[in-house]
């Protein structure tokens, strides 16, 4: 359950919940943006090397990707200066494809989700973009939370290091 006292009075938050498949951007009573996303596979958990979404108090710890165009993609966090497209995919046909802008959380929560096996930011879990092909809505990632890349531009533009996300069942 949330714990509402990690909210101050009129602080905005995302709220990710897992079971819906979905991503709100609130502030008080009000949805500031929302939009369909696909969490882990795996379901949720902590454990590193799970492949699972972990769940809990995280913020967010970097914005990375401004003013980069839509479809770029990186690796390790950097911008490779491709662009993604079904040529490149097919050259790469396993990768897991982070495009346009990434979020990288941190856990808030010792024990949970941060520091030792269960540290959220060494597992280098993130709100990002992939191929606009991939479903919404479903569980498909590899642990991390996955955008449209237009949702991911729009969500990147309205938020800021430090922000807190809820991700929940």
């Amino acid at each position: 359950m949330m714990n509402s006292d990690v909210i101050k009075d009129n602080e905005a938050w995302l709220d990710i919940s897992l079971t819906q498949q979905h991503c709100w951007l609130r502030q008080a009573d009000k949805v500031l943006f929302d939009a369909p996303v696909s969490t882990a596979l795996n379901g949720p958990g902590e454990q590193n090397g799970s492949g699972c979404t972990p769940r809990g108090w995280h913020l967010i710890r970097a914005k990375i990707g401004h003013n980069q165009p839509i479809n770029s993609v990186f690796v390790g966090r950097r911008p490779t200066a491709e662009i993604f497209n079904a040529a490149l995919k097919a050259q790469f046909p396993n990768r897991d494809w982070i495009l346009t802008r990434i979020l990288w959380l941190s856990g808030m929560e010792v024990g949970k989700n941060r520091l030792g096996n269960v540290d959220t930011m060494r597992r280098y879990i993130y709100i990002h973009g992939c191929p606009d092909e991939l479903p919404m809505g479903e569980a498909l990632s590899h642990g991390c939370v996955r955008m449209r890349n237009q949702d991911v531009v729009t969500l990147f533009e309205q938020v800021h290091p430090g922000l807190k996300v809820w991700i929940h069942e």
